[in-house]
């Protein structure tokens, strides 16, 4: 799996959120300049994911984004979702394929799909942190399994 350029700009700034001002607003420039991100870019990202619930936004002097949920409470899954739209399975509309087997090979896709996003869902940004707000540290493995 491959995450774009937009996700990983989305965790980036989720992180240094998380563990910088304590639920004071940071302004788009602050994360930018800070993260090595570029501003405007980073900007259209944090209202993707205040319009989805992970950010607070302020407007204003002294205004910026804050979490507005709790590092355990985000997911990769929500991540994604909320940059890039829903993670779903999808052929070609002319895939050229006989009828039952696109349709069997929909059918695979879309298992996978839901595993991929069960998987997704699974892993927190709290297990991200460098200073975890869960007191341990998870393991790929342990998510996983």
């Amino acid at each position: 799996m491959k995450f774009s350029q937009s996700v990983t700009y989305a965790v980036h700034a989720l992180l240094r959120l998380a563990n910088g001002a304590g639920g004071t607003p940071v302004a788009c420039g602050k994360l930018a300049t800070d993260g090595k991100m570029p501003e405007r870019f980073l900007l259209q990202i944090l209202r993707d994911l205040s319009k989805q619930g992970i950010l607070q936004s302020t407007r204003g002097g002294g205004g910026g984004f804050v979490l507005e949920r709790s590092l355990r409470e985000i997911s990769l899954l929500d991540i994604i979702e909320a940059v890039e739209g829903p993670v779903v399975s999808s052929l070609p509309l002319k895939n050229n394929f006989p009828d039952d087997t696109g349709q069997r090979l929909h059918a695979f896709l879309s298992h996978i799909t839901d595993e991929m996003r069960s998987q997704l869902d699974a892993v927190k940004l709290s297990d991200l942190s460098p200073q975890s707000d869960l007191g341990s540290v998870r393991t790929a493995d342990s998510i996983i399994h």
